[in-house]
């Protein structure tokens, strides 16, 4: 059996579906005829990934707004002028403000994934947002008549219920993205922000069964969005011993992109638990260089010296457009670093004498 291997979400979107989310924007294209396009290219990713010899596919979020924020489409209530994130070249992502309450899931990621599942045969994964950053939609000032608990119970129900329905719409693994566990830490460094944050997650991920559990995952990357990301300064040292008391059975951990990964393979190690799987980063979304086979071999067979070959997977670094709007990578760049993941996990296994 080879090491498993797995995509953590989005790939770039085409062009043409580039520029019909422009025109959708300033009214110049229907829903209708977007919804289309985005079909196409969701079928269209699929059958790439297919060709690769991806044993697990992904839709490539090709019809989500971005990461984070499609349970919100249609959602009232919002404001945009919400919680502002910053990245290290100096641009800026901005959530939107919740104004008024109930907050509800206005999109469940069980959509996309069954569209997806439309156009192929073999396993599907599905990523989601974590509810703690959803959190990040309350104002700090608070909303009369709508306190921050009941928020948080709203929250918690509506991330449930995402995750329940991908996993009854025949998900291979609900993975939930949870970049903003490394940001907490420059935002709060004391680490309280990100013990409220694996608190919030626990709490919904506690109301599923241990075989449950064994499909769920989560993600922890320092952002990556137009090449640059928002807390690759911050110590991994801080965040991964309370990454790892978070209640699911895979774990997909940025690695290829970082200074020291054998410094992060030995905190791993140290924190890694029997019956989960960590699922290792070793192609860099960030990094335009396409990497060899060969390379991802040999940070597969780097990361084995420390995890447990039945305990280890690769992975992407992060997703390579978690923002439909990013177009700093390029299509193609994305298929060949997924090409080589996929190419260099089989020499690893085979090495191994898998």
């Amino acid at each position: 059996m080879s090491i498993p291997t797995e995509a953590i979400g989005s790939i770039p979107r085409p062009p043409a579906l580039q520029a019909a989310l422009a025109d959708h924007a300033e009214g110049r294209l229907s829903a209708d005829e977007l919804t289309k396009l985005q079909e196409h290219a969701t079928a269209e990713t699929l059958e790439r990934l297919e060709q690769l010899g991806s044993p697990v596919l992904v839709d490539g979020e090709q019809a989500k707004p971005s990461f984070v924020t499609y349970p919100l489409a249609g959602l009232t209530g919002l404001a945009p002028d919400g919680a502002v994130i910053p990245f290290a070249d100096g641009h800026t992502r901005q959530l939107p403000r919740l104004t008024a309450g109930p907050f509800r899931y206005r999109i469940h990621a069980d959509a996309y994934l069954r569209d997806a599942r439309r156009h192929t045969g073999l396993p599907v994964k599905q990523a989601i947002i974590a509810p703690s950053a959803l959190s990040l939609l309350y104002p700090a000032d608070g909303i009369a008549g709508y306190p921050r608990e009941e928020f948080l119970r709203d929250l918690a129900d509506g991330a449930e219920a995402d995750i329940r329905r991908c996993l009854d719409a025949g998900a291979h693994v609900v993975q939930l993205d949870f970049t903003e566990g490394r940001l907490s830490l420059k935002l709060d460094p004391s680490g309280g922000l990100l013990d409220d944050f694996v608190a919030l997650n626990n709490e919904v991920l506690g109301r599923f069964t241990e075989q449950e559990r064994t499909r769920l995952g989560v993600h922890t990357c320092p952002g990556g969005d137009q090449d640059s990301t928002h807390s690759a300064d911050v110590d991994y040292a801080e965040l991964l011993p309370k990454l790892f008391r978070l209640k699911v059975g895979n774990f997909y951990v940025q690695l290829a992109g970082e200074a020291d990964p054998e410094r992060v393979l030995r905190i791993i190690a140290d924190q890694l638990r029997p019956g989960v799987r960590v699922f290792v980063g070793v192609t860099d979304p960030v990094d335009p260089v396409v990497e060899t086979p060969e390379q991802v071999r040999d940070r597969v067979l780097a990361a084995a010296r420390h995890i447990p070959v039945e305990q280890l997977g690769t992975c992407d670094d992060c997703g390579f457009a978690p923002f439909a709007d990013d177009a700093s990578t390029s299509r193609e760049v994305a298929f060949a670093k997924i090409e080589a993941r996929v190419r260099g996990t089989v020499l690893a296994s085979e090495a191994l004498g898998l």
